[in-house]
């Protein structure tokens, strides 16, 4: 900046400064100040009407949003309950399914089973009817092996190969002999038919086999029929009771013989009284006078 840019800027004077100082106030009419209070007015009026027209917005703005909260709170409310009402039919559906494929695979396990026992013991009832076949030729080789005819014995070696091919046939198919003789009795595949008393031989243990039973792989097709042992003790002690029972038995049949007797004593009394009456009645009445 030079030298007299510096001069003049500090002899520049306000011009509102030199007007205050220089010119005079004009003193104002009544008209003037008539027409400044009603500006004041209007002035006071617009303020007072913007201000009441912005609390009916604000009253407005504040009605609208209690409207739109209460709206969007009946929403969410129907939401809240359309889901709950989903999830409550979800888990029956998935109940539904769970039972469903519980029931499926029991009626898969159940169909494989009754295939599996169709193919296991599906000839059940032929072999129970074979075994009557099985029997007799038993007994055929079992009577037939006393007789020393060399022609008996050719038709007993025929007979043993028809048992032995016929026996072989129901091994093919999963038939096979109770091993009963010299074994404990078990209930589960033994029918006791006698007892014999035995000494030095375990109680219940298997002395003859009257039936061999059969079974068809795991599942009994008849059970052997056994005569099984019982001790001298054991035997002597059930004589002992069937003594007892008959004794007992006796002596009750002699008390009701005795009290038969005694019933029928009075009868016979009385029939004999009854008689004598008779007799009596018939003398003492007076005979007809003939015309």
């Amino acid at each position: 900046m030079s030298e007299n840019e510096h001069v003049e800027s500090e002899e520049t004077v306000d011009p509102g400064e030199e007007g205050e100082e220089g010119i005079e106030s004009i003193p104002a009419s009544e008209e003037l100040e008539a027409a400044l209070k009603e500006a004041e007015q209007a002035f006071d009026a617009r303020h007072t009407r913007r201000g009441g027209v912005a609390e009916k917005l604000a009253n407005k703005t504040g009605s609208a949003d209690k409207m739109t909260i209460e709206m969007l709170s009946h929403e969410l409310q129907s939401l809240k309950s359309e889901h709950e009402s989903s999830l409550a039919s979800l888990e029956e559906i998935e109940d539904k399914h769970l039972r469903l494929q519980a029931e499926f695979d029991n009626f898969r396990r159940r169909t494989l089973k009754e295939k599996q026992d169709t193919f296991k013991y599906g000839h059940q009832n032929l072999v129970k009817d074979l075994l009557a076949t099985v029997d007799n030729l038993e007994r055929a080789v079992v009577h037939g092996e006393g007789n020393q005819d060399g022609d008996f014995q050719s038709l007993l070696q025929g007979v043993e190969l028809v048992q032995l091919e016929l026996l072989s046939f129901l091994a093919k198919h999963g038939v096979e002999p109770i091993e009963a003789e010299d074994t404990i009795f078990d209930p589960a595949v033994h029918e006791a038919m006698a007892q014999i008393p035995v000494e030095n031989v375990p109680m219940n243990t298997v002395m003859q086999v009257l039936q061999t039973g059969y079974m068809l792989r795991d599942r009994m097709l008849r059970p052997a029929r056994v005569v099984v042992s019982k001790t001298l003790e054991a035997a002597a002690e059930k004589s002992a009771e069937k003594s007892g029972e008959k004794s007992e038995e006796k002596s009750e049949e002699k008390s009701e013989e005795k009290s038969e007797e005694k019933s029928t004593e009075p009868s016979e009394e009385s029939g004999e009284e009854q008689q004598d009456e008779a007799q009596q009645a018939r003398q003492d009445a007076p005979h007809e006078e003939e015309p």
